[in-house]
């Protein structure tokens, strides 16, 4: 169930919290940078923020949050869990050390970052992320990167449903069998690399969407995201940029244009393949 929220439509979670669709990614972005870019996202209207502990730039996204003056509930933060920190009680500890970075009591959202399977310890792992969620560390917990043979090991072998599990996904890789997986299983789909790094901007399909609209084909490709019902959360430190794209919520993409979108597949990967990514 999908509501709005200002501009910005938030997404019921399958616990009941509720997520803002759109957000703002920190990957990449210098730690000494962070708090400033996080600052003119939040003054734009994002409301949702995405770190995590291998992007190093934690205590930036927190020093952002505090120097804009919102309330913290008015803010969602969601952080990935490093992979060197798999394992049950590495788990537990490794969250601490998010939250004195952050500077919070608490996260909104926690994710194992990569399944990593060849390891063996995601199941572990998950394990001390249900009891993250019991003591209230966590108001939401969830995976990232992992594939339906993994969630189907989750769900035999412990008691709670991933609510998200955040994916590569754009107009290139659509995943459209693991979408499905997710909703009939009721777990949320996030997509990073939702542009696909600016690769797919110059397809004529886009470009020529954008005309049709008076859009950029980045804010067409976001569009399309959101009518989709993903998750999404682009990345940029450029104030303008930042604040483009969130600027989505003012036009609509036809069935015509959906299918054309639809029709850019080509299986092309961003990031590496989760069932052989070894961290």
């Amino acid at each position: 169930m999908t509501t709005t929220t200002a501009n910005v439509p938030t997404v019921e979670l399958n616990n009941g919290v509720r997520i803002p669709q759109f957000g703002f990614g920190v990957f990449q972005i210098p730690p000494e940078d962070t708090a400033g870019t996080v600052r003119t996202a939040l003054d734009a209207g994002y409301r949702h923020l995405d770190t995590a502990q291998m992007y190093r730039n934690e205590a930036g996204v927190g020093a952002g949050i505090a120097e804009s003056g919102l309330a913290r509930e008015d803010v969602f933060v969601t952080t990935k869990l490093a992979n060197d920190a798999q394992g049950y009680d590495n788990a537990i500890t490794a969250l601490e050390g998010s939250l004195r970075r952050l500077g919070l009591d608490y996260v909104d959202l926690y994710l194992i970052h990569w399944p990593l399977p060849a390891k063996g310890k995601y199941v572990k792992t998950w394990q001390g992320f249900e009891d993250i969620l019991r003591a209230g560390k966590a108001r939401a917990i969830g995976v990232s990167n992992f594939q339906p043979e993994h969630l189907d090991r989750l769900a035999e072998e412990t008691g709670t449903v991933p609510a998200v599990n955040q994916i590569e996904l754009h107009p290139a890789l659509q995943q459209a069998d693991l979408r499905e997986y997710h909703r009939a299983h009721g777990i949320a789909t996030e997509a990073w690399s939702p542009l696909a790094q600016a690769e797919v901007l110059e397809d004529p399909v886009l470009t020529g969407l954008a005309g049709k609209h008076g859009r950029s084909a980045a804010q067409v490709v976001l569009r399309w995201h959101i009518q989709l019902g993903n998750i999404v959360f682009p990345k940029s430190s450029t104030p303008e940029r930042i604040r483009q794209n969130i600027d989505v919520f003012g036009f609509e993409l036809d069935d015509e244009d959906m299918a054309a979108i639809g029709g850019l597949e080509d299986g092309r990967r961003t990031g590496p393949d989760p069932d052989t990514f070894t961290g």
